[in-house]
């Protein structure tokens, strides 16, 4: 790993902003480690992350990237190939584990592969076989989710056949392979994993019911539970296989894992590459019940980039 002294001489892009869907969220995550790292006397730059992204890297001088992008076209490995192709280091995970993290569907057939506990589900890449399911179909609830979006968008919890067909065309006007994945009745919980290490295990509790993108960024409309309140030896087995989600996925630096504990049995729903570090953000959180600052946080991910690439 490069000194931290060497990597203060550098120039330094927090890419943010960008043309997913979840736009908005990235850019608030950017300005956030941006603020952060400058306060420690770092040379960081907003790059507001467009079409022409090797121009903005070169006209902006940039020797290092910090990658807060979300969703599509920053965190599914697109991004991190073209910086390997101009040999700029970046925070995160490499091409691979983002293009594989990113795809629900991919995920959770690595997860299985693996012996790791996840959610049965189906793949529906045409309209026949969506018309063969809804026909077939006898459990509800269900899980309807397109396989490469992230924030909640475009998931439905249906709990009819008519619902049933409005969340796959909703997931479907979003992406071509639909993922419909049992329904799991129980707590929420998320593990950060830095570095290798489990962060402290939350339980989230949205008011509304359901975590959904409204849930997620309106502040007060969910509660956080910190640890969660439950048996330490499942807490313990969550934080495990949390990390072991992690490694099969082949990630790197920092990463979160979203899962669904049903009584004592608990099951990976997805991993998140590049988790949001705005103010009503999971990561954050974590990091703070274990005794990092936001800045220190964004400075030890900072400073686990992959400088020698």
């Amino acid at each position: 790993m490069i000194e931290k002294q060497q990597i203060k001489q550098m120039q330094i892009g927090v890419l943010c902003g960008g043309l997913s869907a979840e736009r908005e969220v990235s850019l608030k995550t950017g300005a956030a480690v941006h603020r952060a790292l400058n306060s420690l006397g770092y040379r960081t730059e907003i790059v507001d992350v467009g079409t022409d992204l090797p121009g903005q890297l070169k006209a902006a001088g940039i020797e290092l990237a910090f990658i807060a992008l979300h969703g599509r076209n920053g965190e599914d490995g697109r991004v991190q190939g073209l910086l390997e192709m101009m040999q700029i280091p970046y925070t995160g995970s490499g091409v691979l584990a983002s293009s594989l993290a990113i795809d629900k569907i991919a995920t959770k057939q690595m997860l299985l592969y693996h012996e790791l506990p996840t959610p049965g589900f189906e793949v529906l890449k045409t309209p026949e076989e969506a018309d063969r399911l809804i026909k077939n179909c006898r459990h509800l609830p269900l899980v309807v989710k397109p396989s490469r979006e992230g924030s909640t968008i475009g998931i439905s919890i249906v709990q009819s056949i008519e619902a049933l067909r409005h969340g796959i065309d909703t997931a479907a006007a979003l992406d071509d392979e639909v993922l419909i994945e049992e329904f799991i009745e129980g707590r929420e919980l998320t593990v950060s994993v830095l570095n290798g290490e489990a962060l402290p295990v939350i339980e989230i509790v949205p008011k509304s019911g359901f975590y959904d993108f409204h849930a997620k960024y309106t502040a007060g409309q969910t509660e956080y539970l910190l640890p969660a309140p439950i048996d330490a030896s499942i807490y313990t087995q969550i934080q495990q296989v949390s990390v072991a989600a992690c490694e099969v996925l082949g990630c790197r630096g920092v990463a979160r894992v979203d899962l669904m504990l049903r009584e004592n049995e608990f099951y990976c729903l997805e991993v998140n590459t590049i988790p949001g570090m705005t103010e009503t953000s999971l990561l954050p959180k974590a990091a703070e019940a274990a005794g990092l600052s936001f800045s220190q946080l964004a400075e030890t991910i900072l400073l686990e980039a992959d400088i020698d690439k």
